[in-house]
C-alpha cells in the first residue's frame, strides 16, 4: 500500500516531541505539507529540523501557539488558515490521588486535552466540508475506556474526545470529510518514561522498570511492552489517507490489545 498525501496540508498539534512528532514525520514522509505546533518557538524550530531530517521532506513549517487558550488557537489559525488534515494530538497526563484533584486541575486537563481539539475543529472543519475532503483525527487513549484509578482526570478527557469525534463525524456526514479518534495504548515517550518512574521508582534499569510497570499497572496489554510512537503514527497516516475514505465516526484502536473488548 503506497500512501500519497501530496498536495494535502496537515496540522499536528503538540508535535515537538513524542507521538505528535512521530505523526508529523509520518505524514511528511507520505508527501503532506506538515505544520508542526508547539507553545515555544525555540522548540518548534528544533522540531522542524528533526522532522525534515527524519522524513526527508522540506515541506514542513511551524505554527506557534498554546492551544489550551482561545488566543493561542487563534494565533495558530492565523498562521495556517486552512488545513486538509487536522491531528489533535496535544495532551497532558500525570498520576494524582483521585480525591486530591482540585477544580483548577480538572479545568486545566479539560482545556488542554479537550477544548484545544474542539477549538481547532470549529476553525477548520467548515473549510474541509466546503472543499469536499478532509480528515480530522483526535488522539485519544486506552484510558478513555479503561479509566486508571491514578489518572481519573486524564481518562475523563480522553473519553470526552471519543464523544467529540463521534459528534463531529455526524456534523460532517455526507461531505467527504471523515472524523475519527485513535485509541493509543501505553506508548514509549519521554513523558511516559517519567510517568513510569513516578510509579515504579528510579532504582531499576529502564528495561526492568518498563516491564514492572506493564505487569503491575497495565497487565491487560497483550503486547506486554510499550508501543513505539511510530506504531501510532502508522495508523494515523493510514486514516489520513484516501484508503480510509469509508472509516468515520470510529474509535480506532492501536492499543496493543490493552482494551479487553472485541468491539472498539
Amino acid at each position: 500500500m503506497h500512501i500519497d498525501l501530496s498536495g494535502r496540508t496537515a496540522l499536528v498539534t503538540g508535535s515537538t516531541q513524542g507521538i505528535g512528532h512521530a505523526i508529523a514525520v509520518g505524514l511528511a514522509g507520505a508527501g503532506a505539507r506538515v505544520v508542526v505546533n508547539g507553545r515555544n518557538e525555540e522548540r518548534v524550530d528544533a522540531a522542524l529540523d528533526s522532522v525534515r531530517a527524519a522524513s526527508g521532506s522540506d515541506e514542513v513549517t511551524g505554527a506557534v501557539g498554546d492551544l489550551a487558550t482561545a488566543d493561542g488557537a487563534a494565533a495558530v489559525v492565523d498562521a495556517q488558515p486552512a488545513v486538509d488534515i487536522l491531528v489533535n494530538n496535544l495532551g497532558i497526563f500525570g498520576a494524582a490521588a483521585p480525591l486530591e484533584i482540585d477544580d483548577d486541575e480538572w479545568r486545566r486537563y479539560f482545556e488542554v486535552n479537550v477544548l484545544s481539539a474542539v477549538r481547532l475543529i470549529r476553525a477548520y472543519l467548515p473549510g474541509m466540508k466546503e472543499r469536499g475532503w478532509g480528515r480530522v483525527l483526535d488522539v485519544a487513549s486506552d484510558s478513555a475506556v479503561v479509566i486508571p484509578a491514578e489518572m481519573i482526570h486524564y481518562g475523563m478527557t480522553k473519553t470526552s474526545l471519543l464523544a467529540v469525534s463521534r459528534g463531529f463525524a455526524k456534523d460532517a456526514a455526507g461531505t467527504g470529510v471523515t472524523v475519527n479518534s485513535v485509541i493509543a495504548g501505553p506508548t514509549h515517550t519521554g513523558g511516559v518514561e517519567d510517568f513510569v518512574r513516578q510509579l515504579v521508582g528510579d532504582e531499576l534499569p529502564w528495561d526492568e522498570a518498563q516491564h514492572k510497570f506493564m505487569i503491575e499497572h497495565r497487565p491487560q496489554s497483550l503486547l506486554q511492552r510499550l508501543i513505539e510512537p511510530e506504531e501510532i503514527a502508522n495508523l494515523v497516516v493510514y486514516l489520513a489517507s484516501p484508503f480510509a475514505s469509508a472509516t468515520t465516526g470510529g474509535a480506532v484502536r492501536v492499543d496493543g490489545g490493552y482494551v479487553d473488548s472485541i468491539l472498539p
